[in-house]
């Protein structure tokens, strides 16, 4: 190709851009300007990052509408990739413009999550792992959660049949541990002063123990460590059903804003995520992860997380997840750091 043929494209080039760029400013069939078109877009937008900014306008009432808003918000970014591609094939700078709104606070929110967290400043590392009471392999799942190395395990779901197994499986490693109910705490470090925590919702009648509270003593001090399942959430035609959940999570946050030792871990199935106002009582008074999404739920196709790590006069640096072990959540590793 001469000098002259490399010219000559390059003009055809830049002829062709400027085309595409005066036909994408240029009126519609309806004598629309780029400021008139895709105002419908533009209005999306912006309510888009109202949600994003202050969810907290949604009411929880009738169906706790805000609590089912909260729980998914992250994935309103999906919404924002869908609006800038219609506003550009809409050829709406009114749109684009507009959805400067929802990116920034997006970004706000969920920015910082993809930070990475420096790997020389972990003092503890936990796993908070809901096994599943259909979990059809035990030991396998034991020894997947000790080969991650943490100082702490938390399981959720533990039958009766199983606790021997699990027992089995992570006594090398795992040489102190505390069970129970339905919940338990494997540790390297040593352990006492067990108890059960009361976490039970008023209406359940039946025998049910889902929280527990130990005190760790590890290297760098003494804490305590609270490992919690709160009850499930349901979505029916009635709405989002967590009225069960919430409570439980008020009578969790009374427990631990009860708690003598200033340094404490709350490692749980809370069945929601740390942008529900459900477990406001919790996040209010408790760090949480400043790094990682890592969508624990459902594992098959994570869509948030609701496997969680908390903190008091630590530091949640960073949290992600194990792959499937048998159970429909997928285990949440997290590496901490005391202030």
């Amino acid at each position: 190709m001469t000098v002259s043929d490399e010219t000559g494209a390059g003009t055809r080039t830049a002829e062709k851009a400027r085309s595409a760029l005066t036909r994408w400013l240029g009126e519609d069939a309806r004598g629309r300007t780029v400021w008139g078109r895709g105002r419908v877009l533009a209005a999306l937008a912006v309510l888009t990052g109202g949600l994003l900014a202050f969810p907290g306008i949604v009411p929880n009432t009738p169906g706790r509408l805000g609590s089912l808003l909260e729980s998914f918000l992250p994935w309103l970014g999906l919404v924002i990739v869908v609006l800038f591609g219609l506003a550009v094939l809409r050829r709406s700078a009114t749109a684009l413009i507009a959805l400067l709104l929802p990116v920034v606070a997006w970004a706000a929110l969920f920015g910082g999550l993809f930070r990475s967290a420096h790997a020389g400043d972990v003092d503890l590392v936990v796993v908070q792992h809901n096994v599943s009471d259909e979990n059809d392999d035990p030991a396998g799942t034991a020894r997947a959660l000790a080969e991650a190395g943490p100082d702490l395990i938390a399981l959720q779901e533990l039958l009766p049949s199983a606790l021997p197994v699990y027992q089995e499986a992570l006594a090398a490693r795992y040489p102190y541990h505390e069970v129970r109910g339905t919940v338990g705490l494997w540790s390297v470090h040593p352990l006492s002063d067990t108890r059960v925590v009361d976490i039970k919702p008023r209406d359940i009648e039946e025998y049910w123990s889902r929280g527990m509270r130990t005190v760790v003593h590890a290297p760098h001090g003494e804490f305590a460590a609270y490992v919690a399942h709160l009850p499930s959430v349901r979505l029916g035609v009635g709405g989002f059903a967590s009225a069960r959940r919430d409570e439980s999570a008020e009578r969790l946050a009374r427990a631990i804003a009860a708690e003598d030792l200033g340094r404490v871990v709350l490692l749980g199935d809370l069945n929601g995520t740390v942008e529900d106002r459900g477990l406001a009582p919790l996040t209010s008074q408790l760090n949480v992860a400043e790094s990682g999404f890592a969508f624990s739920f459902p594992a098959s196709f994570p869509v948030a997380r609701i496997d969680q790590v908390m903190a008091r006069s630590a530091t949640v640096s960073r949290v992600h997840t194990l792959p499937a072990l048998g159970s429909d959540h997928l285990p949440v590793v997290a590496q901490l750091r005391w202030a």
